[in-house]
C-alpha cells in the first residue's frame, strides 16, 4: 500500500473534521507516523484498522465515510498533478472508464510496486454501462464509486449514477459490478465510426511480423500460429504450443481464454513469461556481470514481459497480440536475453529505454534521499510526539489536567478562576521536625522528605485526590477540586488514615523511631485559579486554607484532627471522637478521625521500600543515616550535587543552627537557602558561618542574615535556636517544630509563635475571605 492512499485518508479527514480528529484518531489507531510519503510503501493493515477507529470516532457508516473519501480523492490527487492526466485520459466519460486500466499502467512509473485493480466496460448502451471491478484487497468498493462519480462531474460535467448490482469473492479475489448510469450519447458516434468499410491493404506476414516484432498470433484453441521476428529468437519452440502454457495473463483480471479476449479487446492486456526466457548461458553470465550489484533482481523480473493491445483479424478468425516488451531498464533487456536491436526501430522503444537508462540513475538518487529525508522527518515527528507527552505529563504535575487543556486551546488565565461550594483540605507535618534537623545533614534532610512525599504521592493517586505542594515538612491536599466530587470529604479522610498508618514504616534517622507526624482536615469553600505568567501556578483563596492549616498546628502527633463541617460530610462508618473546643480561629468545636469501618489495610505497593537498610539502634551515626528510606540516597545526592555542604557531627553541631530544609521559600537558589537560611526582613543579604560560644564547631550551613543588622540577626536566630530546643522538650501541642501554628483567636489577629513565621511566608494572604489584616493570616495555598 502506498503512502498515496493513507495521504489521502489523513487529508479527507484533516480537512472535514479538523487536524484534532485524525490526531485522536491516530493515536487511538496506534499509528505512530503522523503523515506518509506518497512514494513509500507502507503495511496493508494500515487502511483497514485507521478507517475502522475513524467510523467508530466520527460516528459515519463505512458507505459514508469511503465514499466522501473516495470523492475527496479526485481533488487531493490534483495537488501532484495528476489531474492533468485524468482530464486527458479520454474524450468521453466512457473513454475514461474503458481506459481505467491505461491509467494504472501509467502510474506504474511512479509506483512499480502498485497492486492496481482492474476494470472491465460491457453492455453499453446510450443510456450507460456495465462496469466489473476486479481487486485483491477488499473494503475499497465505496471508494471507487465515489471516485468515479467526481471523475464524472468533475472532468466531463455529467451526473453519474453508479450502483452496486453484484458483489463475490473468486478465489483471494473480489469481483463487483457496477451498473453506471449516465448520457452515454458518444456510444453511438462510436459505432457509426466502426462500421465504416474500407478496402483492404494487401501485406505479406513477413513485412507484419518485421513491424510487430513481438507480435503472437493463436487461434480459438489459445495455440500458437505464429509469433514475430524478435520474439522467435528468445522464445523459438512456443510455435504449435498453447499460449496458456508459456504466458500468464497479468492484466487484465480475467480469465485467459478466446471469448473472454474477443469480448475485451478495448483493454490493454499484460503477458509474462512462466519460464525465464534466456537463450544460452553465455547470455546469462554476460547479464550477471552487467546488471549493478546494488540492482536486486527477482526472478520474476528475469522473465519476459510483454503489453499491447488484442486485434481479431476476421480474415484468419484469429487473434493477434501487438505485444511490445515492458523495459524500465538495461537490466530488464538484459535479464530477458533481448538487445537493443531486437526493438522496433518504427516507434520510440529504442529511444525510450536509453534515455530512460541515463536518467534512471539521478532519479534513483534523488528518490532515495527524499525517501531518507522523509524517514527523517517521521523520525523527527515521532520523537516530537514523545517530547509532546512528557511536556504534557510535567505539565499535568504542575497544573490540573482540566485547567491546563483549557490553557492550551488559548484561554486567558484569568478565565479559569472557579469558585467550589464546598472541598476538603488537608495539612500535615512532621513532629519536631526542626529538632530532627538539628541532628542530622543537610543531605539526610532532602533524602528523609523525598521518601516521605514519594509515599504521599502514591497515595494521592490511590485515593483519587490531589496534592497541592509541600512547604518544608508540611503537605497539603485536596479533595473536590480541581475536579468537583460529591464525597470530597470521605476521600480526604482516607487518604489521612492512610497517611498515618504509612508513616509508621519511615524511620527517624537520628533516633531510630518511626517519623511521627500531625494531620488537620477542615472543609469549606475556596476560590481556585491560576496566578502568574513566569510559573503559573494553580492556587486555593479562602478561610477554608487558613482554617485547614491551624487544624493541623493544633493536632498532637499521630492524631487527625477534623472540623465539625467536615464531621458533618461523613457518614457513620467512619468512627469519630469528640476533642472539644479548642482555639483555632476562634473557638471551635473539632474531633479525632480515629478509623474506618471495614478499611482494608494499605497495600503493600503503596508503601514499599525500594531498599532494606538496617534499623537504626543507637544514637545516630553516619552508618546508621545511611539507612533512611528514599529512593534517593544520600550517596546518590552527594555524589550528583556539585556544591555539597559538609555532613555535620550531632554532638559538635549547635542546637541553634535551624537546618530545616523545607523552612525557606522554595524560589531560593542559594545552597544556604535550600538547606536551612533564616531570611530577614531586609532584601539585602550574605552568607555568614554560626559557631557556639567557646566550643569549636563543626563547619555549619550558611545562615542569611542582613549586612546592616548583621550583629542584631546573629543574636535573633541564636535566641530563636534555644528556644526552638527548650521547646522540643515541652508537649506536642507546643508547636516546637517551627511549622505554622495559630494561638491567637477572634476574627481579628491571630498571634502567631515565632518558631511557626517561616510557614505562614508561604501562604499569601486573600483579604477577600480571612479578613484579617495581620501578615501571616495566610488564606491562600499555591499548588506546585
Amino acid at each position: 500500500m502506498y503512502g498515496l492512499i493513507l495521504e489521502n485518508l489523513s487529508e479527507y479527514i484533516k480537512a472535514t473534521y479538523g487536524d484534532d480528529k485524525w490526531e485522536e484518531i491516530r493515536k487511538a489507531a496506534a499509528v505512530d507516523q503522523p503523515s506518509f510519503s506518497t512514494h513509500q510503501v507502507y503495511p496493508e493493515t494500515l487502511i483497514p484498522k485507521l478507517a475502522k477507529k475513524a467510523i467508530q470516532i466520527l460516528k459515519v457508516s463505512e458507505k459514508d465515510f469511503f465514499d466522501q473519501m473516495g470523492v475527496f480523492f479526485v481533488a487531493f490527487v490534483g495537488q501532484y498533478g495528476y489531474d492533468r492526466v485524468l482530464s486527458v485520459l479520454g474524450r468521453h466519460m466512457r473513454d475514461f472508464l474503458n481506459g481505467l486500466d491505461n491509467l494504472h499502467e501509467y502510474l506504474k512509473f511512479s509506483y512499480p510496486r502498485m497492486r492496481a485493480p482492474s476494470f472491465i466496460c460491457e453492455n453499453e448502451t446510450r443510456q450507460g454501462l456495465t462496469l466489473h471491478y476486479r481487486s485483491k484487497r477488499r473494503g475499497f468498493v465505496y471508494y471507487t464509486m465515489g471516485q468515479i462519480r467526481e471523475v464524472a462531474r468533475h472532468f466531463y460535467q455529467k451526473e453519474l449514477k453508479i450502483e452496486l448490482v453484484k458483489e463475490e469473492i473468486l478465489f483471494d479475489m473480489i469481483h463487483v459490478t457496477f451498473q453506471c448510469t449516465f448520457d452515454n450519447r458518444a456510444f453511438t458516434m462510436a459505432t457509426l465510426a466502426m462500421t465504416r468499410e474500407e478496402r483492404h491493404l494487401p501485406i505479406s506476414a513477413s513485412a507484419l511480423f518485421e513491424i510487430f516484432p513481438f507480435c503472437i498470433v493463436f487461434g480459438h484453441d489459445m495455440v500458437i500460429r505464429s509469433i514475430g521476428n524478435s520474439l522467435i529468437v528468445i522464445l523459438p519452440d512456443i510455435v504449435g504450443k498453447k499460449l496458456t502454457n508459456w504466458f500468464d495473463l497479468v492484466r487484465p483480471l480475467t480469465e485467459f481464454k478466446f471469448e473472454t479476449i474477443l469480448n475485451r479487446t478495448n483493454n490493454i492486456f499484460e503477458l509474462l513469461s512462466v519460464e525465464p526466457v534466456l537463450t544460452d548461458k553465455d547470455d546469462a553470465g554476460r547479464a550477471d556481470e552487467l546488471i549493478n550489484d546494488d540492482s536486486s533482481e527477482t526472478g520474476e523480473e528475469k522473465n519476459l514481459r510483454l503489453k499491447g493491445q488484442m486485434v481479431y483479424m476476421d480474415n484468419w478468425k484469429m487473434m493477434m497480440y501487438l505485444g511490445t516488451p515492458v523495459m524500465p531498464d538495461l537490466n530488464s533487456l538484459l535479464n530477458s536475453g533481448l538487445y537493443i536491436n531486437d526493438l522496433s526501430m518504427h516507434d520510440f522503444s529504442r529511444d525510450l529505454m536509453l534515455a530512460g537508462t541515463q536518467q534512471s540513475v539521478e532519479l534513483k538518487l534523488a528518490l532515495d534521499q527524499e525517501q531518507q529525508k522523509s524517514k527523517k522527518l517521521e523520525e523527527s515527528m515521532r520523537k516530537l510526539d514523545q517530547e509532546m507527552k512528557r511536556t504534557d505529563e510535567l505539565l499535568y504535575q504542575m497544573i490540573p489536567r482540566q485547567v491546563a487543556d483549557r490553557l492550551r486551546t488559548g484561554e486567558n488565565p484569568i478565565d479559569t478562576c472557579e469558585m467550589f461550594d464546598n472541598v476538603s483540605i488537608l495539612f500535615s507535618d512532621v513532629v519536631s521536625f526542626t529538632a530532627i534537623c538539628s541532628r542530622i545533614s543537610p543531605m539526610e534532610v532532602v533524602s528523609m522528605l523525598n521518601g516521605m512525599y514519594s509515599m504521599f504521592d502514591n497515595l494521592t493517586e490511590f485515593n483519587h485526590v490531589y496534592k497541592v505542594e509541600t512547604i518544608g515538612d508540611a503537605y497539603m491536599v485536596v479533595s473536590g477540586a480541581p475536579e468537583k466530587q460529591a464525597n470530597h470529604a470521605e476521600r480526604i479522610c482516607d487518604m489521612a488514615l492512610d497517611m498515618v498508618d504509612a508513616i509508621t514504616t519511615l524511620k527517624d534517622p537520628s533516633t531510630g523511631q518511626h517519623l511521627k507526624i500531625r494531620v488537620g482536615v477542615h472543609s469549606g469553600a475556596v476560590v481556585a485559579g491560576i496566578v502568574g505568567l513566569k510559573m503559573p501556578r494553580y492556587c486555593l483563596f479562602g478561610d477554608t486554607v487558613n482554617t485547614a492549616s491551624r487544624m493541623e498546628s493544633t493536632s498532637i502527633a499521630m492524631q487527625i484532627h477534623i472540623s465539625q463541617s467536615t464531621k458533618e460530610l461523613l457518614p457513620s462508618e467512619y468512627k469519630v471522637g469528640e476533642r472539644g473546643e479548642v482555639e483555632v480561629k476562634g473557638v471551635m468545636k473539632t474531633y479525632w478521625l480515629e478509623d474506618r469501618n471495614g478499611r482494608q489495610p494499605l497495600h503493600r505497593d503503596l508503601i514499599a521500600l525500594p531498599e532494606t537498610h538496617p534499623e537504626p539502634t543507637t544514637a545516630p551515626s553516619s552508618a546508621v543515616r545511611s539507612g533512611i528510606y528514599s529512593p534517593i540516597t544520600y550517596q546518590d545526592v552527594a555524589r550528583r550535587s556539585v556544591g555539597n555542604s559538609p555532613g555535620t557531627s550531632p554532638a559538635k553541631t549547635p542546637t541553634s543552627a535551624k537546618q530545616s530544609l523545607g523552612k525557606t521559600s522554595s524560589a531560593s537558589s542559594d545552597p544556604a537557602d535550600a538547606f536551612g537560611g533564616q531570611v530577614t526582613d531586609d532584601g539585602f543579604a550574605e552568607s555568614m558561618d554560626l559557631t557556639s560560644g567557646a566550643e569549636e564547631a563543626s563547619p555549619a550551613p550558611s545562615i542569611i542574615v542582613s549586612r546592616s543588622n548583621l550583629t542584631k540577626a546573629r543574636d535573633s536566630i541564636i535566641e530563636l535556636g534555644k528556644r526552638s530546643a527548650e521547646a522540643a522538650k515541652q508537649p506536642r501541642n507546643s508547636h516546637s517544630d517551627g511549622n505554622l501554628r495559630g494561638s491567637g483567636g477572634g476574627g481579628g489577629g491571630n498571634a502567631i509563635s515565632n518558631s511557626r513565621s517561616e510557614h505562614f511566608q508561604h501562604h499569601q494572604c486573600c483579604s477577600h475571605f480571612g479578613g484579617h489584616k495581620g501578615r501571616f493570616n495566610s488564606n491562600a495555598c499555591m499548588m506546585m
